[in-house]
């Protein structure tokens, strides 16, 4: 049975939470300037995609698209290098969708076919604001 579409993003949104310690979190998108406390994350889901299928009855193979929303506050702090933490947490998530040593895919769990980074990361360093912000754009293939 296809797991539904909860599951699978609330999956994302699990994995990406090892990648590091988040102070704020939710599946709800927050702007940054209504957080609390960072880093933050936020996950939501953009849309599904079903390609054309060559015969009538087939299953669906849809590929549902998510986005990661990063935001840290280390820009406040005219001596750092708001950049440097930024490019720490993607990097931080990008291993955890990574799979495993034994995996060819991240399966978030076994529940899907593959999962992986696709497309431009949208960075914003927080330079003027002193809030550094991320967006990662996140393919999943249901099979």
């Amino acid at each position: 049975m296809t797991p539904n579409r909860e599951t699978i993003i609330q999956a994302l949104f699990d994995l990406a939470l090892t990648a590091t310690t988040f102070n704020t979190s939710g599946r709800r998108l927050l702007l940054w300037s209504k957080v609390a406390s960072f880093p933050a994350l936020f996950v939501q889901s953009t849309g599904t995609y079903y390609p054309p299928r060559e015969a009538r009855g087939l299953p669906p193979k849809r590929t549902i698209t998510a986005e990661l929303w990063v935001y840290t506050d280390v820009g406040k702090d005219p001596n750092a290098n708001p950049e440097q933490a930024l490019n720490n947490i993607i990097d931080a998530i990008e291993a955890a969708l990574t799979p495993g040593i034994n995996c060819i895919a991240q399966t978030l769990g076994g529940i899907v076919s593959h999962a992986w980074i696709e497309g431009d990361i949208e960075q914003f360093p927080g330079v003027l604001d002193g809030i550094a912000k991320a967006i990662i754009p996140v393919k999943i293939l249901v099979p």
